[in-house]
């Protein structure tokens, strides 16, 4: 269309004549409302922005946790993988909790027990002694 005729068109709907992209050969138009193709243009850039691999959330457990908190911390863990971020499970360990590392390692496993029964994960990083205690890095499979 020529684009003399496009303008015209545009004004008679009280739109506007909003070039789409100059890279082909005759140029791309569209007719609409300016402010508006703006905006749906900075959505979808603000879209684009978002990082696809997610956060890296935390989820603290303690060695004297009870199994309702337990139960609590996994589903808070579920929502974190549901949103497509990575969760790091630490487990502090103070004291003499540090000389009871097995008993600190079947807590880990009790809560990704409980884990998987909500949402099935893959481990990134197994589970790891620190000096402060143990940490693993889990993601939704």
């Amino acid at each position: 269309m020529n684009i003399f005729q496009a303008i015209d068109l545009a004004k008679s709907k009280g739109l506007d004549l909003i070039q789409v992209t100059e890279k082909v050969e005759p140029p791309v138009c569209k007719i609409a409302n300016h402010g508006k193709f703006l905006y749906q243009q900075q959505k979808k850039e603000k879209k684009m922005a978002k990082p696809k691999g997610g956060e890296l959330k935390e989820i603290r457990l303690t060695f004297g946790i009870s199994p309702h908190d337990m139960e609590v911390r996994a589903n808070q863990a579920k929502k974190f993988l549901d949103d497509g971020d990575k969760v790091k499970i630490n487990m502090a360990l103070r004291g003499r909790e540090k000389a009871m590392g097995q008993f600190a390692t079947d807590k880990v496993k009790i809560f990704l027990e409980n884990l998987n029964k909500l949402i099935p994960i893959k481990t990134e990083r197994e589970l790891k002694r620190e000096p402060r205690g143990f940490t693993m890095i889990v993601s939704k499979s």
